[in-house]
């Protein structure tokens, strides 16, 4: 009796809710530790991915990545994709809900025009817009002759191929950005505005004193929300580019996957994988902690 009443006290406690966890940390022991701490494992060593046979090397791949031209360029695109698509997405996201928090009839249809890309699985979107660019029979080329103009291989370039992949993902994803940001401005009182239309308050006054203020918390989560995604681009680069042409419009996230399936070299692949992890992992937490800190002053 006496065991089954402690078990039954504890049951009824607070601390049974940690039970509940259990679950998850199940899940994110097997799903995220795991890898990781085995990835890290794979970046010490020389293990081709494949053979049964590989030997550790020490940090003899991390040393290899300061010197490899092609992480190097790989990281500047990283950071294009990551901060450039995040400018955008924040820019085109807000202009939409700020247009669609108005009253007019079709808004519905339009805040599903703009949000439908976000549903569109990212490999499939960056097909969809390759055949857009394509040099022979692509949709722009094709108007482009239409008009008497020659035809332009769009993604020949590496840096015209880098602006064309942050144009794609911010074009996907700026819908995020402006669900974030209508219910942000949906959280917003009237009476801000009513108490500033008294005073004489102009719009743009109205709107760098009061509505951007009032989103900051908006502004937070669609930015961080945004920026991890542009960091870890991936899908899109492989349909448009695969990367190319040679090694100039990759990613880390897609030079890991060349690394790895391509050269066979997963120790190699690991020591970038593992890097990936921890830029993301400090710009996201540099991000949070610079924009708390100014929320406070709001």
């Amino acid at each position: 009796m006496g065991v089954l009443y402690t078990m039954k006290d504890f049951l009824r406690s607070k601390n049974s809710a940690n039970i509940m966890y259990i679950p998850a940390l199940i899940l994110f022991a097997v799903f995220v530790a795991f890898p990781l701490f085995n990835g890290l494992r794979i970046a010490f060593t020389n293990w081709n991915g494949f053979s049964s046979e590989y030997s550790y090397v020490g940090a003899k791949n991390f040393i290899a990545l300061f010197t490899d031209k092609n992480f190097y360029r790989a990281l500047r695109n990283t950071m294009i994709y990551g901060f450039g698509s995040t400018l955008f997405q924040q820019l085109l996201g807000l202009s939409y809900a700020l247009l669609f928090n108005k009253a007019f009839r079709g808004r519905t249809f339009g805040r599903v025009m703009i949000y439908l890309p976000v549903l569109i699985a990212p490999v499939i979107m960056g097909y969809m817009y390759y055949f857009f660019f394509q040099y022979n029979y692509g949709a722009l080329n094709d108007i482009l002759v239409l008009l008497g103009f020659e035809k332009l291989d769009w993604l020949a370039s590496g840096d015209r191929s880098v602006m064309i992949i942050t144009g794609v993902n911010t074009l996907q994803y700026c819908g995020v950005s402006m669900i974030i940001y209508l219910a942000g401005l949906q959280g917003i009182s009237k009476t801000y505005y009513e108490a500033a239309d008294i005073d004489g308050a102009t719009t743009s006054q109205q709107f760098f004193n009061i509505t951007l203020p009032m989103l900051y918390p908006a502004i937070v989560s669609s930015v961080t929300f945004n920026l991890i995604g542009g960091l870890k681009l991936f899908d899109a680069i492989k349909a448009l580019t695969a990367g190319g042409p040679g090694y100039s419009s990759h990613s880390l996230s897609t030079l890991i996957d060349y690394a790895y399936f391509r050269n066979q070299t997963a120790g190699y692949s690991s020591a970038m994988g593992i890097i990936l992890f921890f830029i993301i992992m400090i710009i996201s937490l540099s991000l949070q902690l610079y924009m708390k800190s100014r929320e406070v002053e709001y």
